[in-house]
């Protein structure tokens, strides 16, 4: 006799809001909302060194947090996460870079992705993931390439399943090994690679946010606002992402992958 398994109720929601989380990512539109005019307009303020800037900086912001930002964190699984005090650090560094312009907004960039990454983890940590593990480390880090996401993006490509097997495919260029020992240099080839997917499309965000809080509206308290609208974004996709991850270790990944499926297939109609 063969045993089918079924979601629960409560997953079954649980799924159901993560597809939504993941599928249709809108930092620009609450960014859009927010200051009261389209992101496209206000990327126009910013000058044109801030991509190269941008560039420049983000490898080194990734590589340094995989493992200096997420591991301090307590490794002991299924401890709420504090979303609220993330919020409040990410609420503090805006209003910084709001304060003092530009240059403080590239500054900031750093400690914001700090500021986020740990808030990240710290989901991961209240979704069961073990942070000692280095396949949990870099699953956070995949959380900025899911939450970089945007309306040109092609669906069958960049949906959720997409993002994750491209990511995937870079990974398994790293040596098992290195995995299983939860060592990787940050100079090993397949990790550049994948570091440099991940930040392309964390940049696209990114770039919102300082298009945003270069919007003159209110100075500090608009740089405050518009990063605890960046780290909301990104929880709100952890949350989704480790949910995912959650219901494949309780189901397997095929039958999370088949209901999955049936809230895409819903949509389209």
């Amino acid at each position: 006799m063969t045993i089918t398994l079924q979601l629960t109720p409560e997953d079954v929601k649980a799924l159901s809001v993560a597809y939504k989380h993941l599928e249709h990512p809108s930092m620009a539109a609450r960014l859009t909302h927010f200051v009261g005019m389209p992101i496209e307009r206000s990327l126009k303020l910013l000058p044109k060194t801030w991509h190269a800037n941008l560039r420049q900086g983000m490898n080194r912001t990734l590589l340094t947090a995989l493992e200096s930002v997420i591991s301090p964190l307590d490794s002991h699984s299924g401890i709420a996460a504090q979303e609220g005090y993330h919020k409040l650090l990410a609420a503090t560094s805006g209003a910084v870079g709001g304060f003092f312009g530009l240059p403080a907004v590239i500054a900031e960039l750093p400690m914001s992705t700090i500021i986020t990454l740990r808030a990240i983890a710290d989901i991961a940590r209240s979704e069961g993931e073990n942070l000692g593990d280095l396949h949990t480390r870099l699953a956070c880090l995949e959380v900025l390439a899911l939450g970089g996401r945007t309306e040109e993006d092609d669906a069958a490509e960049t949906g959720y399943y997409g993002i994750r097997i491209a990511l995937a495919l870079h990974l398994s260029k790293v040596p098992e090994k290195a995995l299983e020992k939860g060592i990787l240099q940050p100079s090993h080839p397949a990790l550049v690679v994948l570091i440099a997917a991940i930040a392309a499309r964390f940049g696209v965000v990114v770039t919102e946010k300082a298009a945003a809080q270069m919007v003159p509206i209110l100075g500090a308290l608009s740089g405050a606002m518009v990063n605890i609208i960046f780290i909301q974004h990104f929880q709100d996709v952890a949350r989704a992402h480790f949910t995912m991850r959650r219901l494949e270790r309780k189901y397997g990944p095929d039958l999370v992958r088949r209901e999955y499926d049936i809230f895409s297939r819903a949509e389209r109609k």
